[in-house]
């Protein structure tokens, strides 16, 4: 999640354990839009901010004054698609494969941001540039970087007559990856040249249509 501004940078890049991230968790959940003929149209993908993360937007922004985990109207008017404002490059953090090809998505589009017991949840939508056959479409949410992680607890719903089968991640092999490309570089740079793990650790979708 490559969109932070200053304040939260600085908050959240302070001097840690190379070993630490992730540092953003999220639990996520997918809506897989498919037509009736099976063609995988879009996605609509939830992002729920854990509470630290929430409180540093809050304090970021001036919101919250009082500290009671929620929001004004106008507060929350003023926060709607604070998280949709994505560095040039960012791919949304929502990778989708056919038969190992990646499939292109559109800039996202967003639906609601809400505050509820000091937690921020947002929705953004991203069609596909090309809608591609369904079946066998492999779905991934996460950062290469591991700096945030991302769970598929927000559950997992697929229109269009398709199924959506979720694997969680081999915990295992993912963290000796860690622990094998960490050692492979000097102390001093395991900070600032994190290893791209941030795959290991997705949980895997992926799509299944009736003939």
């Amino acid at each position: 999640m490559k969109h932070l501004v200053p304040l939260l940078a600085a908050a959240l890049l302070a001097p840690q354990d190379a070993g630490s991230h992730p540092h953003i968790f999220v639990d996520t959940a997918l809506k897989v839009i498919v037509s009736d003929s099976g063609q995988l149209q879009a996605v609509e993908i939830t992002w729920a901010y854990d509470e630290f993360y929430s409180l540093l937007i809050f304090e970021d922004r001036g919101l919250d004054g009082d500290y009671d985990g929620a929001l004004t109207a106008a507060e929350l008017a003023g926060l709607q698609g604070f998280d949709m404002a994505w560095t040039e490059g960012f791919q949304g953090d929502t990778y989708l494969t056919r038969d190992g090809a990646a499939l292109a998505l559109g800039a996202p589009e967003h639906l609601s941001t809400e505050v509820a017991e000091g937690r921020i949840t947002t929705r953004h939508r991203r069609v596909l540039v090309q809608p591609q056959a369904a079946h066998g479409v492999m779905i991934k949410a996460y950062d290469p970087t591991y700096y945030t992680a991302y769970t598929l607890t927000g559950g997992l719903a697929v229109s269009g007559g398709c199924q959506g089968r979720v694997t969680p991640p081999d915990l295992d092999a993912a963290y000796t990856k860690v622990e094998e490309l960490l050692y492979a570089m000097p102390a001093e740079q395991a900070e600032a040249a994190y290893p791209e793990v941030g795959e290991a650790f997705a949980d895997t979708v992926q799509l299944s249509c009736e003939a």
